[in-house]
């Protein structure tokens, strides 16, 4: 079962009927226990970091992130939901982020129009779980940026290069939409679905 972590701020329609088109049983919960307990968890997000941190933590669910994480089960964050695995962001000074991955979450710069709205290419650093060797195009909406770093896992351009996707273990997040990139997206939550947890490797 997959969780879709649902804190109010997020695409959640969409991202569940993506599920069900690629045939994974999925819920859409607050429940604390559904969250920890699920095979493999989505965090999605859309809004602002510090008002998502705040309503994580009035709901009582950024524990039970964090123990599913610690059982080695996997995680994927969307957009803001990817964000939130850095320490912090610029948007939102002293919220405190998942901490899941190191950093600070960026702004674009000023030379840039944001926010950064549409299709873009994204290239796969290595070999990847969520990605075939060719990448793709993937719809984004966005005015924040994870730098390239050591989790960087695929590649974008605003600009500058930026993390399109990053992970470090099973934690894993992506910039863009793939409940909006149409096949491309459905074939990465279809392999992020397929990801085998501890107990089945």
């Amino acid at each position: 079962m997959i969780a879709i972590v649902d804190f109010g701020m997020g695409n959640l329609r969409n991202v569940h009927r993506a599920c069900g088109e690629i045939g994974a049983e999925c819920v859409v919960t607050a429940d604390a226990a559904a969250v920890r307990d699920a095979s493999k968890v989505i965090l999605p997000g859309v809004g602002a970091f510090g008002e998502a941190v705040k309503r994580i933590d009035m709901l009582g669910l950024r524990e039970p992130i964090m123990q599913h994480v610690s059982g080695g089960k996997p995680l994927l964050g969307i957009c803001l939901g990817m964000q939130l695995l850095y320490e912090e962001s610029e948007e939102s000074p002293g919220a405190s982020g998942l901490g899941l991955l190191p950093g600070n979450v960026k702004k674009f710069w000023d030379d840039v129009k944001v926010p950064h709205i549409g299709w873009n290419d994204v290239h796969p650093v290595g070999v990847s779980r969520l990605f075939d060797r060719d990448g793709g195009i993937f719809y984004f909406v966005h005015s924040f940026y994870a730098a390239i770093g050591p989790e960087t896992i695929a590649r974008a351009e605003y600009g500058i290069p930026f993390s399109a996707a990053v992970g470090k273990g099973d934690v894993l997040g992506v910039q863009f939409h793939p409940e909006k990139s149409q096949a491309v997206g459905l074939a990465l939550l279809k392999r992020f679905a397929a990801i085998p947890i501890d107990g089945d490797r």
